[in-house]
């Protein structure tokens, strides 16, 4: 392409999408994102709920990219805080820290429990293993049974909805790798002041709700290069190129260099002409996990000093709580809180389609029973649907997605990025990473920025 005619058309206005705007618009090049919905954010978006606040998941900023951290702190100023608030699992009527460390598991287990999974744990290292390649096989073989089963087994089966013999190892991302032997030998030892560095409860939180940093890079990017209610329906190919977009089924015009971040399969699903029927074939094949938000006022200042609580018993109907307010204390007005109970589904789940009366009749009498607040304390509730929030890392689906990209490689003016796009389970400061890439690499050559060295 000649530089006059460049232009980025970004399909997607999730954090994923507005982010490939602002390095575009920080280099002065021309683009439009397209975003289905009225506000830009995808599922990184903060809803209001009279005075509260809550995000649509429990989301955070990981200062695990030195590069996306400095960007979004450019954005916020001193209102990205740096937050302490650990997470923890309910097993059992007690309270886990999260990630596993050996040293709380020993207080919590009791000796008999935590020396048996000891032993477990030593035996991976240097027993024999069970044969696989799952998620199941590889929680097993690197905990044993007695962690991988209390902790990780169940859990990961209700927030994928599928057996853990079917998922791919992928799932479990880097908040197991600090439990090792080494880790239980340091702590057992030396007790609770060695917990090792693996526990970092610390991540970077704006003080009015993760949607912020959304809003900041609508912001930068202008209004009017972000289009709302702009449903991509066709995109039109010819040769090597994506050559048109159609919009909302009406309007199409020429494509300029596409980057795509709504979800696999959609994109593959309005190609015009269809690709080959074996990519349409493992694309109708992707899985995404929905998450339903119950958000329920609490009539107390606050319930507890964790940022998330994981809930693996399969008698709780959600995978997961947090309390916005233990991220900023702007969340939740005066003597009042906010719990947020997740249950992931699929779309056919009775649940899906539930009333806020049978939402609050499934999760309230558990919300009372673990301890937290009584009926009386808890006041109005609401809800919020989130589709498409986990692709599901189902034990094939890999192989299946690396088809599906090297077809789509075949277009000269396409990138894809985020987590539907990419159909992998990434954080923000990935996606930061990824848009900054991508523009760096695509722009016309005496436009191309140099950001400095990558660090992780």
């Amino acid at each position: 392409m000649n530089m006059p005619d460049f232009q980025f058309d970004i399909l997607g206005g999730g954090i994923a999408g507005l982010s490939v705007g602002y390095f575009a618009r920080k280099q002065n090049l021309p683009f439009t994102i397209y975003e289905a919905s009225s506000q830009a954010g995808g599922n990184a978006v903060t809803f209001r709920f009279g005075d509260f606040l809550f995000d649509s998941g429990a989301h955070r900023l990981h200062d695990k990219d030195n590069l996306s951290t400095t960007e979004v702190q450019s954005l916020l100023g001193n209102k990205l805080k740096r937050i302490h608030a650990p997470s923890q699992i309910h097993d059992r009527g007690k309270w886990i820290d999260f990630p596993l460390s050996p040293w709380n598991l020993l207080k919590r287990l009791g000796p008999y429990v935590f020396v048996k999974a000891g032993m477990e744990v030593l035996g991976t290292k240097f027993g024999r293993r069970a044969p696989g390649d799952s998620f199941e096989s590889f929680a097993l073989n690197t905990y044993g049974r007695v962690i991988s089963e209390r902790f990780l087994l169940n859990y990961s089966e209700k927030l994928w909805g599928r057996p853990c013999c079917e998922l791919s190892p992928r799932i479990s991302g880097k908040r197991l790798e600090g439990l090792n032997l080494k880790t239980f030998f340091i702590e057992t030892l030396l007790g609770e002041r060695s917990k090792t560095r693996h526990l970092d409860g610390a991540f970077f939180y704006p003080e009015h709700g993760i949607g912020m940093i959304a809003e900041s890079m609508a912001t930068f990017c202008g209004p009017e290069n972000l289009r709302t209610r702009s449903t991509i329906t066709r995109l039109f190919h010819q040769g090597d190129a994506i050559t048109d977009i159609e919009i909302n089924g009406t309007t199409r015009h020429a494509a300029g260099h596409v980057v795509s971040t709504i979800p696999l399969d959609h994109f593959v699903s309005i190609l015009d002409p269809a690709p080959p029927a074996e990519i349409l074939r493992l694309a109708a094949g992707l899985r995404y996990r929905h998450v339903i938000l119950t958000a329920f006022v609490v009539r107390k200042e606050r319930l507890g000093r964790n940022a998330s609580t994981y809930f693996p018993g399969k008698e709780f109907p959600f995978t997961r709580i947090y309390e916005p307010k233990q991220r900023s204390p702007h969340m939740s007005p005066g003597n009042t809180t906010l719990l947020v109970a997740e249950i992931a589904c699929d779309q056919d789940d009775p649940c899906w389609t539930m009333s806020d009366t049978d939402l609050r009749a499934m999760v309230e009498p558990h919300l009372v029973k673990i301890g937290w607040c009584t009926q009386r304390e808890l006041g109005e509730m609401t809800s919020r649907r989130m589709p498409h929030a986990y692709p599901v890392q189902s034990l094939n689906v890999e192989a299946s997605v690396q088809k599906i990209h090297t077809y789509c490689s075949g277009f000269s003016n396409l990138q894809i990025s985020g987590r539907n796009g990419c159909f992998s389970y990434i954080h923000i400061h990935d996606l930061l990473r990824m848009a900054r890439e991508i523009v760096s690499h695509c722009a016309p050559p005496p436009q191309r920025a140099h950001y400095g060295s990558e660090h992780s």
